[in-house]
Parts: C-alpha cells; sequence; structure tokens
C-alpha cells in the first residue's frame, strides 16, 4: 500500500490533539483498527497511529506497537540499518529503537531520542476516545532527505499494534518483521507553502526562493530572517527548478486555455532572446495505479513544452522548466517564459516577466600553502616535535574565489578517534560585499596553535560556496594535510 505525508506548515507539538487544526489535512492510511497519520516538514515525520477500535484506556506493558523503517529502502532485512520502534517497556511517553540483525530478530532495545507520546481521546476519525501513539521522527534518522531529485522522497515501513482490552494484535504488513518484499511506502511531501505575495507573476520561485527575492540587477538572492530557505546574496548553480506561480498558472490553464509554453533565454542581460532546449522528468500521480508515475518533458519540434496537468499532484508542483546550471556559462543569464493555447495561438500576459539569474558552477579554491613549526616549514608527513606546553604551528591557507562567492571557510585539525578543532573560521555576512574568502591568510591569525595531544593529525581547509540550488547551499572544497605530532 502506499500513501503520501502532507506538509507540516508549523512544527506539530505532540501535545496536541488530532482535533486540533495543525493535524487538519494529513496524509491518511487505513490500517486494522485505525488509520495512520503523516504530516511532514523539512526536517520531521509526525506520525499518529489513530487506533479508533481501541477504546478502553488500559495502557500498560501489554499495549504496545512496533513501527519498523526499512532504512536503506532496498526490500531487504540489512543487518544493523534497517530500525524498529516500540514503547520503552512500563515507561509511558518513552520510545525505544533496535537495529534488525535478521528477519525476526534484533539487537536489544536502546533508548532513543525520538519524541513520542501516547493518549486517549477522540479524533476526526472516532469522536468515542481511543488510544492515540503520537510521533516525531527525524527525517535523518530516518536516511530520508528532502533535497529535490526528481522521484518524490520516500521511506518503506510495516506496523504492528497489540492491544490487551480489547484483544488485538495486528500486523500491517502481516509479519513484516520477517520480510521486506511487501512493507507499505510513504512519500514525504517537499511543497511548503511559499506566500503568493511573494511571487513573481509568472515564474513565481526558483527552488523555495520567491523571484521577489532575487536582486534584477545581480541575479543573486537574499532570504528574510528566519524564511525556510536561509540565504544571503546567493548565485544559482545545479539543477534549478523554475516553479510558476500557482494561482495564476491556474488561471491561465482555466480561463486562457494555456496548453503550451515556450521558454526564453539569453546569456546576459542585453540582446536577443532565444528558445531554450531542454529537457526534465517529473512524476505525476496516477490514481489507477496509487503510485507516481514518470513524464517525460521535452520540446516539440517548435520547441514548445506542455504544461503540467491541472488538478493534478507532481512530485515537483508547479514546475513550468528545469534545467541543469553546467548547460549554462558562467555569469548573468535571463529567463521569460511564453503561453500559448492547445492550438499553439500566443497568449497575451499583462506583463512580461524577466528572471535574472548569476551562474556559477564553480566552487571556491582551497590550498595549504604551508605549516610552519618555529617559523620554518614542515613537510607532509613528517614527524613534528613540540619543545614546550606552548609550542605550535601556523597553517598559512587559501580559500577563495575568483567570482566572489564565498558562504564560509574554515580551518580545522583531526586526530585520534573524531577529535577535532577548530584553528580558525568566517561566514559570510551582508557588510561583506560580493566576499570572496581570502588567500595567504594565517591560521591562528595570531600567534599559533597548541596540539594538544602525541598524535597524526590531518589539517583541512574546507570553503563552502555561496551558491544555492533553491533549497538550500550546495558546493564545497577542502583540502588536507598530514603531520605527527610529538608532545
Amino acid at each position: 500500500m502506499t500513501t503520501t505525508s502532507t506538509w507540516a506548515d508549523a512544527p506539530i507539538q505532540l501535545t496536541e490533539s488530532l482535533n486540533d487544526a495543525i493535524w487538519s489535512g494529513a496524509g491518511k492510511m487505513p490500517i486494522p483498527n485505525g488509520f495512520l497519520l503523516t504530516k511532514n516538514d523539512a526536517q520531521y515525520l509526525y506520525a499518529a497511529l489513530d487506533m479508533t477500535g481501541d477504546t478502553v484506556n488500559n495502557s500498560g506493558v501489554d499495549d504496545y506497537f512496533w513501527f519498523t523503517f526499512d532504512r536503506n529502502r532496498d526490500g531487504n532485512i540489512t543487518p544493523n540499518v534497517d530500525v524498529n520502534y516500540g514503547q520503552y517497556p512500563a515507561t509511558p511517553n518513552k520510545i525505544g529503537r533496535q537495529f534488525y540483525l535478521a528477519p525476526g530478530t534484533w539487537t536489544g532495545l536502546s533508548t532513543d531520542q525520538t519524541e513520542f507520546k501516547v493518549d486517549f481521546e477522540a479524533s476526526p476519525n472516532s469522536a468515542t476516545p481511543h488510544r492515540v501513539w503520537k510521533f516525531k521522527f527525524k527525517l535523518t534518522d530516518l536516511n530520508v532527505s528532502l533535497i529535490p531529485f526528481i522521484l518524490p522522497p520516500y521511506t518503506r515501513f510495516g506496523i504492528r499494534v497489540h492491544s490487551t482490552t480489547p484483544l488485538q494484535d495486528n500486523s500491517t504488513p502481516a509479519n513484516f518483521w520477517t520480510s521486506f518484499a511487501s512493507l507499505h511506502t510513504l512519500y514525504f511531501s517537499r511543497r511548503p507553502s511559499v506566500p503568493v505575495s511573494l511571487m513573481g507573476p509568472v515564474i513565481g520561485c526558483v527552488g523555495l526562493i520567491p523571484t521577489t527575492k532575487i536582486n534584477a540587477a545581480s541575479g543573486k538572492a537574499t532570504t528574510d530572517v528566519g524564511y525556510m530557505v536561509q540565504v544571503q546574496n546567493a548565485a544559482f548553480g545545479g539543477l534549478l527548478n523554475i516553479i510558476g506561480n500557482g494561482p495564476n498558472l491556474d488561471n491561465l490553464i482555466a480561463v486562457n486555455k494555456a496548453a503550451f509554453i515556450k521558454v526564453k533565454h539569453r546569456t546576459g542581460t542585453a540582446g536577443t532572446f532565444t528558445d531554450l532546449i531542454t529537457s526534465w522528468n517529473n512524476y505525476r500521480w496516477n490514481s489507477v495505479a496509487n503510485d507516481y508515475t514518470l513524464v517525460n518533458y521535452s520540446p516539440d519540434t517548435s520547441n514548445f513544452y506542455p504544461l503540467p496537468t491541472a488538478g493534478v499532484d507532481y512530485s515537483i508542483h508547479d514546475l513550468l522548466f528545469q534545467f541543469n546550471s553546467y548547460e549554462l556559462s558562467q555569469g548573468l543569464h535571463q529567463f521569460q517564459v511564453e503561453f500559448y493555447t492547445a492550438t499553439k495561438a500566443s497568449i497575451t500576459l499583462p506583463t512580461i516577466q524577466t528572471l535574472t539569474l548569476y551562474i556559477d558552477n564553480t566552487v571556491p579554491i582551497v590550498k595549504i600553502n604551508s605549516i610552519k613549526h618555529g617559523g620554518v616549514a614542515v613537510n607532509t608527513c613528517e614527524i613534528v616535535k613540540m619543545t614546550s606546553g606552548t609550542d605550535g604551528l601556523v597553517i598559512n591557507f587559501d580559500a577563495n574565489d575568483p567570482e566572489n562567492n564565498v558562504h564560509s571557510y574554515a580551518v580545522t585539525a583531526t586526530w585520534g578517534e573524531g577529535q577535532s578543532a577548530t584553528i580558525i573560521s568566517d561566514t559570510y555576512t551582508p557588510a561583506k560585499g560580493d566576499w570572496g574568502g581570502v588567500t595567504n591568510q594565517n591560521a591562528p591569525a595570531s600567534g599559533v596553535w597548541v596540539p594538544l595531544v602525541t598524535c597524526a593529525h590531518s589539517f583541512n581547509v574546507t570553503a563552502w560556496a555561496r551558491t544555492t540550488n533553491g533549497y538550500g547551499y550546495i558546493g564545497y572544497n577542502s583540502v588536507s594535510r598530514y603531520l605527527t605530532i610529538l608532545k
């Protein structure tokens, strides 16, 4: 069975009742004696087992649940990877976790930081109070990411719920702990509500970044503090989803009978727009198959692209077009969208929207110029003897971007069993303008860095690009050099 989660516009507190508005519109899947309800945001899966058939409030050691996840989604029980959650014995509102070792075999139950609450309450599915189990799973714990690949992010799962009064013991799918071949699929939502007031009239967003937050002169984006995607003076790169203004698209389709678009492009901000030739895929919900079906979008011989079907669920919603920035040169690029009817007749828009993007396909240049001890450069893999408790090293490095799109850099040391220290770091602020990082910089800026122990050390320079794909920053570069330190 397949089910879909819906987007949680605000974090859900597990103390909130299923009748509260925060749970309204949750994804819903029937399970034996109840329903599974699901919502998610970019960090958490909020789930509830709404057990409408369990109307006796006697939660104890013999009332329990199992919630299993196939973390690598391969349909097999993978030892020490796939996980089962359950109520910690005789401890209300405490959840435990165990890893599968083999079919029907697990590690011991250990405590877990997943938020969990057991309730007895009414819900939209039954006005009679009944057992409810609520969960707040970290997506990273489930090995789930909302980074926008073509297929919607998903997990595979099984559920078992046992109750003593009334006596019930149901699993779905049956005996899932012996085989993962028939686990259910949960597709996560990645459609947060971008305020329409922030969208452009036709091209609403690039990913989740509203086009009104992209500077028309520089082609770089700055979003408000607290916005779901926080960027500052960021260039664009990677696979870029150009999202339409949903209400305006629906109106163009319903009123103007729009069926096709042409995508116009030019390099720079002057000259003639020409047809952009690209192609992309999007998954469309198939109600017959109860699953997503892959749809390809490519231009016809006259470079027309079909519009998405109105009122249909897609893995990337309101997608006008998609392209990989590596198809374009470094620098400013501009785009426009033209609309046409089913007979390819042009539709006149009230205004022509031009989207300007600064494309940056590079990552910062990082380099360790030297590591010095006592003012003398030491070679890679050299053994360096510290002469006193205050003796140390100086690392000279570059963390620089010729396009002036550095987000941050850090020089770190690592040693032993994962111990580490940051020697120097810096992060972009608007006061830096178009910041390109640093060259010929010492770490630390003054004095020396004093190692703590005798051990092999790795000295690392990492710089992150101030480049976004519309869903967060992307791109970094790093370099390392190794020494053995004797204290």
